[in-house]
């Protein structure tokens, strides 16, 4: 049986922990010799259904602001001290659980570099696990991570400790070895997997719909801000645009506010949807999928595995990003927008108006069954999956065909990531019109 411990950054939204578990839960469905404990600080973790031979070590929680800055969540305890704690229970898991291999999630030193103990412990032991870092396609402004992953040592942190850094994203989209200034001993260790797609719902779309008291041929519209922490703008904006409107123009709506937006702007969205008959809403929903397929257009934030839902689904969107604390929300819809693969309104130009005529546009293109670009080969599990079980000589029960990860070297990149373009129809002209030069955030 082979032990792989995963690390999951996590302090502000449900993006790191839900990848993470997709992670783990496709490591252990592709052998049955693999065990899987992680290690998350994550409030939502109880949520989620986790799968046989996973287990989880809770770590106290961390908290970060719209300017970056961490902090104890719960504990009435210093940062230096809930950092300190977090890292001796890692230390800990490490040694009694004697993983095979350490997969550490979007920092190479942990949050406030409490992995860094471990990582230097590690050197010295005979049995020494596979270290890699698994990256998502964007991480921050290319200025901000350059900056950042210089000051921190964080190259030289991949030299040092890690065997592979596996990137959840296409190069086409956003090549980071590139962007970020990688040196080259540490491009060299890049592999592309993809991005991660995801398993269906649990229903149908017809179940789904029945279940929401939508009728077969009306339109649907999904609102949801990912974990809701910061997301009571966007649907507020919603709200309003639809209360503006005449009632037989008002799509039929269903929001989910996400499970950590707070009680009094939970309670205030609440109270003016119950004034819209069109509009359901739920707290909190751990089938999404379900959720996006049942919707003919979704509303939404641009987090990764929101994103790679809509790219699943090859579904229409219309995605605000979030720009604090970090820009990587918004250059992934920037970039994504331009090749056509979703509908971006910028929040600074987030007006209830604005997104009403935007959802309305994309409703628009759908029943003209317009076409939009489709972003092929979204296989980031089982490549992933494949690199880290040839790092610790396990087989994986692929199928087969499937390949491995994309190194950059490698000449067939294009093919694994490449883009469908549709033909010139209206809605792509209108994604096209920013394609040429598409501006960062």
């Amino acid at each position: 049986m082979k032990r792989i411990l995963i690390y999951s950054h996590d302090t502000f939204g449900l993006g790191n922990i839900r990848r993470m578990l997709e992670v783990a839960r496709h490591l252990v469905q592709s052998s049955p010799d693999v065990s899987v404990l992680v290690i998350t600080g994550s409030p939502m973790l109880h949520a989620f259904r986790i799968p046989p031979r996973i287990d989880y070590v809770k770590l106290p929680c961390l908290s970060r602001n719209v300017d970056g800055k961490y902090g104890a969540r719960f504990l009435d305890l210093s940062l230096n001290a809930t950092v300190r704690l977090r890292a001796n229970i890692i230390r800990s898991a490490i040694t009694d659980f004697a993983p095979d291999l350490i997969l550490v999630d979007k920092k190479p030193f942990g949050v406030e570099d409490e992995l860094s103990g471990a990582l230097v412990a590690l050197q010295s032991i005979e049995r020494r696990p596979k270290l890699v870092l698994l990256l998502r396609d964007i991480l921050d402004s290319p200025e901000e991570t350059s900056r950042v992953w210089r000051k921190n040592g964080y190259f030289e942190a991949i030299e040092a400790y890690y065997d592979e850094v596996l990137v959840v994203g296409s190069p086409e989209v956003f090549d980071l070895r590139r962007e970020y200034q990688f040196p080259p001993f540490a491009a060299a260790k890049v592999n592309f997997c993809g991005y991660i797609a995801r398993q269906p719902g649990r229903n149908s779309r017809a179940d789904a719909r029945r279940e929401l008291g939508v009728q077969a041929h009306e339109p649907l519209v999904l609102v949801t801000p990912g974990g809701g922490e910061d997301g009571h703008a966007l649907i507020n904006a919603c709200l309003s645009g639809l209360a503006a409107l005449p009632a037989q123009r008002r799509p039929r709506t269903h929001i989910v506010c996400g499970p950590e937006m707070a009680d009094a702007q939970r309670a205030a969205i609440k109270h003016a949807a119950a004034a819209l008959p069109q509009v359901s809403l739920q707290d909190f929903s751990d089938d999404m999928m379900s959720l996006m397929a049942a919707a003919d257009v979704v509303v939404s934030m641009g987090g990764y595995n929101t994103v790679c839902e809509l790219l699943t689904l090859h579904k229409r969107a219309v995605v605000v990003p979030r720009v604090k604390p970090g820009q990587e929300q918004c250059i992934r819809a920037q970039r994504m927008s331009a090749i056509g693969l979703l509908h971006m309104l910028h929040p600074d130009r987030l007006t209830p108006g604005a997104l009403l005529d935007a959802v309305h546009e994309e409703l628009a293109a759908l029943a003209a069954t317009a076409t939009h670009a489709r972003l092929k080969s979204l296989d980031g599990l089982e490549r992933t999956t494949a690199a880290i079980f040839e790092l610790i000589g396990l087989r994986p029960a692929v199928p087969a065909g499937a390949t491995k990860p994309v190194r950059p070297d490698s000449t067939v990149r294009t093919h694994h990531h490449r883009i469908e373009q549709p033909g010139q129809g209206a809605s792509w002209h209108r994604h096209a019109s920013t394609a040429a030069a598409p501006s960062v955030c």
